[in-house]
């Protein structure tokens, strides 16, 4: 595999937006042969694909591995196949004043590709993250240049293999490498750039970034809360948040975080996920359906948090079957953990937790819940569970998150027609569907004025006269 530097780096970019200079805007058909040989190189790469996936993680679900990198991907890029013809057709707009409308003058929106579209994609989910956003980026006919993970490397070099065998260069390249090629790729002078990972990593791509102005997409993360309601259906609202909390060991952006409950609720709460787990999980250790944690590092991190919780008086719940040692594996496999009545004071309550512990929090009012949520950063994510519509609606109102998901975790990120991104610390900029074909479009305002000079376009040269002078007092007034 070539050894990328910043030289090689500033040279591809180069090529790339020589190329598009050279060809212009692609056609409608040539976006969807894009597509199409980004689908078949999914298709065609899925044992692969899975097998990267494994050996990058230790030990990671072969199902959830087709259903999250590769179904997960294959549905946006299909999406925008069958829908970039009708994204594409330039928007009429109305004329300001309307007169001019009447006469014949247009105002219209002309979606046009960026140019070369940067795409830095995070370990967690490699192969979704890089294809997905890829989707809108090739729909608004952009080129691209990607640059994955370094802590999943056997993938990385999998779609360096798989780009560079179906896509030229000018087309779609890859960049492997660490921070140093991470740090200098972030300041290639792109025509969009779409970070996906940490909130303390996209500090740095954007101070990198703003040294050319390159417009961002930043997909962050947060701590996603869950907020119970007391109309909830506790059996299947456990059951739910505890499948996406263990899908990929919680490895997820939009993993829920923690969970506020009514104090009532709490330890029915607490037994209805145990109960959750353990159907989905009999066993851990040697269960190929549980996955382990990506490095040794984020497993100290994670282990980390627990044992200051505990130590700090917080009731620890590990779900594991009896007699299951998971200090004695080959891998990084953390028990699902709930955190009971956890204090601020706590790590876990800190920093984003992104594993497979669970804090549960306890209010006495819905308006205790919001306030919570309100005094800590804006998450990615916020998961409503009951059928209170009024509560249901006050949550919605009084909070402010990158989406919703009501009587679910996660499931916003699965709707096409929906943009997915966060808010302030959680992300700025969206995609998905035509929401992402227009964050990677630049929208080209086109105004074309009358063939023919009627008296108020001639009355606005000078000398001014009463005309213009009466035209003014009809406009400025309240």
């Amino acid at each position: 595999m070539t050894e990328h530097t910043a030289a090689s780096m500033q040279a591809l970019l180069a090529r790339q937006k020589g190329a598009h200079l050279r060809d212009g805007p692609p056609s409608a058909e040539k976006r969807i042969e894009r597509i199409d040989r980004a689908i078949g190189l999914l298709v065609d790469n899925r044992e692969a694909i899975i097998a990267a996936l494994n050996a990058d993680f230790g030990s990671r679900s072969a199902e959830a591995s087709a259903f999250t990198d590769i179904g997960a991907s294959l549905g946006p890029l299909k999406h925008a196949k069958a829908n970039l013809r009708r994204w594409m057709k330039p928007e009429k707009r109305k004329t300001s004043p309307a007169l001019l409308g009447l006469f014949g003058a247009k105002a219209e929106l002309r979606y046009q590709p960026k140019g070369v579209v940067g795409i830095i994609s995070p370990w967690n989910f490699p192969v979704n993250l890089t294809f997905a956003p890829l989707a809108g980026v090739l729909a608004a006919g952009n080129r691209a240049m990607i640059k994955p993970s370094e802590f999943t490397p056997a993938t990385s070099e999998l779609m360096a293999t798989m780009f560079g065998g179906a896509f030229s260069d000018e087309e779609i390249a890859v960049v492997t490498g660490g921070p140093e090629i991470g740090q200098a790729f972030s300041g290639l002078a792109f025509d969009h750039l779409i970070f996906t990972g940490a909130t303390g990593v996209a500090r740095h791509v954007m101070r990198a970034a703003a040294e050319n102005l390159v417009p961002l997409t930043l997909e962050l993360g947060g701590k996603s809360p869950v907020i119970l309601g007391r109309s909830a259906d506790l059996a299947t609202a456990a059951a739910r948040i505890m499948n996406g909390k263990t899908l990929n060991a919680g490895q997820i952006c939009l993993a829920p975080d923690y969970v506020l409950t009514p104090k009532e609720s709490l330890e029915s709460f607490v037994g209805e996920a145990t109960g959750a787990v353990r159907r989905m999980f009999p066993t851990l250790k040697d269960n190929p359906d549980y996955t382990s944690i990506v490095s040794q590092r984020h497993y100290d991190r994670i282990m980390g948090h627990i044992a200051d919780a505990r130590a700090k008086g917080a009731r620890v719940v590990e779900i594991k079957p009896e007699g299951e040692d998971l200090t004695q594996q080959p891998h990084h496999k953390i028990a699902p953990t709930l955190i009971i009545d956890p204090t601020d004071d706590m790590t876990v309550m800190q920093e984003e937790i992104f594993g497979p512990v669970l804090p549960v929090k306890t209010y006495a009012g819905i308006e205790e819940a919001i306030g919570y949520v309100n005094v800590h950063d804006r998450p990615l994510g916020l998961y409503y569970f009951g059928d209170d519509a009024a509560e249901r609606e006050q949550v919605l109102a009084a909070t402010t998150s990158g989406g919703v998901t009501v009587n679910d975790v996660i499931f916003h990120i699965a709707q096409e027609e929906l943009p997915f991104g966060g808010v302030g610390p959680s992300g700025m900029g969206s995609y998905h569907g035509q929401d992402g074909f227009k964050e990677f479009s630049h929208k080209k305002s086109v105004y074309t004025q009358l063939k023919k000079d009627i008296g108020p376009l001639v009355q606005m040269r000078p000398p001014y006269g009463a005309g213009f002078r009466k035209f003014l007092e009809g406009q400025i007034k309240r």
